[in-house]
């Protein structure tokens, strides 16, 4: 499996640098500019590579209105935040542009992700507006850019959505492994920095036996040990920030406390 091969013999822990707004975003910093993207995600980076989390993700969790076809413009400013970085990398890293599957694809081609995460199947209600992703469209895309090696999590619960497929969360889950061969799936809460529900946790680990499930919103210090008796891994972002607050820059600190609680967890 192409998951257990990046993450051999353990529950990663995969990091999130939230990159600032990007140029043309209601929120870019135009004072700033794209230098300041650079040098923010350069100091959450070495504070998470200090702290040995065992993946990095780069994501545009600062664009908001989010969009689910993004601007060409979005794309390329991240390829370029992250080209610029990619010296730096020391750990396994991917990308998520949100909410374009295509994007999110293409970005990993052109950076050399190892992993991307996104949405890739169902139907939802959103605040986006309806949301249909395709699957099929964007993993020909990734064979068509050669990258049949990059490993897709797939997020089967939906932040900022409510799903208009009647069929409990684990019946979908099962059935996107099934249908759209992504290599781990990803159970979210409502939201950012919200925990996706235990129970949800464990029911869909349990139609998937033999699939990774991660925690992919919400995991905090205090409830990664228990999340990490079910899921396979987990998504962390904004409990590793200054104050617990998604959008401040990563503490040092709170990064290194908290995977100090996941090795002491692994032992």
């Amino acid at each position: 499996m192409k998951f257990a091969s990046l993450f051999p013999g353990i529950k990663p822990v995969i990091a999130m640098v939230h990159l600032n707004p990007m140029p043309g975003t209601p929120l870019y910093d135009a004072d700033a500019g794209i230098e300041g993207i650079v040098q923010g995600a350069l100091k959450d980076l070495d504070a998470l590579q200090a702290a040995d989390v065992d993946a990095v993700m780069f994501g545009n969790e600062n664009d908001r209105p989010y969009e689910l076809k993004v601007n060409v413009a979005t794309t390329a400013a991240m390829a370029f935040v992250v080209g610029r970085l990619r010296e730096k990398i020391r750990k396994p890293f991917g990308v998520n542009v949100l909410w374009d599957p295509d994007a999110t694809v293409a970005l990993a081609a052109a950076t050399g992700a190892s992993f991307v995460r996104e949405i890739f199947t169902g139907t939802y209600a959103s605040d986006m507006g309806p949301w249909t992703p395709d699957a099929g469209r964007a993993l020909r895309e990734a064979r068509r850019l050669d990258r049949k090696d990059l490993v897709i999590l797939n997020n089967v619960s939906a932040e900022f959505a409510h799903s208009l497929d009647a069929r409990p969360l684990p019946d979908r889950a099962r059935s996107a492994v099934f249908s759209s061969i992504p290599d781990a799936v990803l159970v979210s809460g409502a939201i950012t920095g919200e925990a996706a529900k235990m129970n949800d946790l464990e029911a869909v680990k349990k139609v998937l036996p033999d699939t990774p499930v991660l925690a992919n919103t919400g995991v905090k210090h205090a409830t990664v040990a228990e999340v990490l008796k079910i899921a396979d891994g987990c998504i962390v972002g904004s409990s590793l920030k200054v104050d617990g607050h998604t959008w401040n820059a990563v503490d040092p600190a709170r990064a290194r406390e908290f995977m100090e609680i996941v090795k002491k967890t692994r032992a």
